[in-house]
């Protein structure tokens, strides 16, 4: 491996550089909702013994919450009304209580709930004099969070801007970013079935490759080539990306949906670690950061993106070829197709300079690799449906990354079917506590490629694709760190 080292100024350029702040929560819109359907029910005067359990808790006033310390302005991780929301299902302390959960009283709190209250209690849990919270029933509930609104925005424009319908309009294009000059290329990969995981007989397969599988896959665009730093930057640093657009006029509208969309805080070094930015791929994000750029992208142009399954990814990379790398099995020809350890000079390349694979792919394999949707599950394939498979996540770790990278020394690492898991230790020299949800600092062999569905999801659907809540690192993990 060829992972470059942080140095000690490095290091301390990371503790000393404070995070960007994010837009302020309104607490009637955004946090009142959340703490009357959650918790004041529980939380008031009028709680019966039994609804109250063994705490004497009241969440009805500002003065109430912050005297027993279940908010404490400017510290979340000191703020039980916002810790015990992220707790594991099977954490006693978890609140909404998980008995509450299993007999249809209460739910669990959204990604995007926990994190507007963790955003409202760093801001200094600002509650307007006078507002007393009332309980209100769950089945009352209107979903009207901040996150829940943007998503239906976004739907409303792709539902008037995309307009393919059948497999037969799908063409290549070239989308460009509005307010900027930045572009980026679309290209239809066909539906179809196609075997999923390795043969035993493959060199250098990996047990979590198998038992290969029959699987079909609808129609979608793929990026031809992987998410450059020119494309990320301007989701990556929203200010500069405000600047940049002031003279294009665009329309109000589309400049409020888009700055709606949560951006990550600033990071703690120059992200490219010397590598380049300009026609280099972006690194070392989060699979929640890269899902949260496919929002923003979506709002900005009007077509729903996303990253792909593993399976998707899996589809594309191959190209209708059943073999160990998409030109066949001659490892003797990847240095035509791909960047990795013996001859990418020990850093990423620009993107689009190898050969494409058939369906128009640059660097599917090598370079950086890539992130997709799904859970890590060694066995997945044992169990995994026939059609458009996705292991949806239910933890922080770990995810699948797919291609293999530059600092890959063993051509295998580059099949089309190796499989790659996250881990905690891609965050490894963060010094936050919890760790960054945006950035692996570890991880600088890895980015991104986006692709866009024929068949438009619902809203809802957007929106598990968008935010798949479970971001945050397990606290066990962090206290390995």
């Amino acid at each position: 491996m060829h992972m470059k080292p942080t140095t000690p100024a490095i290091l301390a350029m990371m503790i000393a550089i404070p995070t960007l702040a994010t837009a302020a929560v309104d607490f009637v819109k955004d946090v009142q909702p959340i703490l009357e359907f959650n918790c004041v029910r529980c939380h008031n005067p009028k709680a019966t013994a039994v609804e109250k359990g063994d705490t004497s808790v009241e969440l009805d006033t500002k003065a109430k919450a912050i005297r027993g310390k279940t908010i404490v302005p400017g510290d979340p991780a000191k703020s039980k009304a916002y810790t015990t929301t992220v707790l594991p299902d099977d954490d006693e302390k978890l609140m909404p209580p998980m008995d509450e959960i299993k007999k249809g009283a209460s739910t669990r709190l959204t990604k995007a709930e926990s994190e507007t209250l963790k955003t409202w209690i760093s801001e200094g849990a600002n509650w307007p004099d006078g507002v007393t919270l009332i309980a209100r029933k769950k089945e009352a509930k209107v979903d009207n969070t901040a996150e829940s609104l943007v998503v239906a925005e976004i739907a409303k424009r792709i539902a008037e801007t995309s307009k393919e319908k059948a497999e037969s309009e799908m063409k290549p294009y070239t989308g460009t970013i509005a307010g900027t000059e930045v572009t980026y290329d679309m290209v239809p990969i066909p539906g179809g079935k196609f075997k999923m995981g390795s043969p035993e007989n493959e060199k250098g397969r990996g047990e979590d490759e198998g038992p290969q599988h029959e699987v079909e896959i609808s129609p979608f665009w793929m990026e031809a080539k992987e998410v450059t730093w020119n494309e990320f930057q301007l989701f990556m640093y929203p200010e500069e990306e405000k600047k940049a657009r002031v003279s294009k006029n665009l329309a109000p509208e589309l400049n409020k949906l888009t700055d709606a969309v949560t951006h990550p805080t600033q990071p703690y070094v120059e992200m490219s670690f010397g590598m380049g930015t300009d026609g280099f791929p972006a690194i070392s994000m989060t699979q929640h950061m890269a899902n949260k750029y496919c929002q923003w992208l979506s709002a900005k142009t009007g077509h729903f993106y996303r990253l792909p399954t593993e399976a998707e990814w899996e589809y594309a990379a191959r190209a209708g070829t059943t073999t160990a790398y998409f030109w066949g099995d001659d490892v003797s020809k990847i240095g035509e197709y791909c960047w990795y350890g013996k001859n990418s000079d020990f850093k990423y390349q620009k993107v689009g300079k190898k050969k494409p694979n058939p369906w128009g792919l640059y660097d599917i394999l090598g370079n950086v690799a890539e992130w997709t949707l799904d859970q890590y599950d060694p066995a997945y394939y044992k169990s995994s449906p026939a059609a458009n498979p996705w292991n949806k996540a239910t933890k922080p770790y770990p995810h699948v990354a797919r291609g293999g990278s530059w600092d890959d020394d063993e051509p295998a690492k580059l099949r089309a079917a190796v499989r790659r898991a996250s881990s905690a230790e891609w965050k490894r020299q963060d010094p936050q506590l919890p760790k960054s949800i945006w950035f692996h600092t570890d991880a600088q062999f890895l980015g991104f490629r986006i692709v866009r569905p024929l068949k438009t999801p619902t809203p809802a659907e957007m929106q598990a694709y968008w935010n798949s809540g479970v971001e945050k690192d397990d606290a066990r993990l962090n206290r390995a760190d």
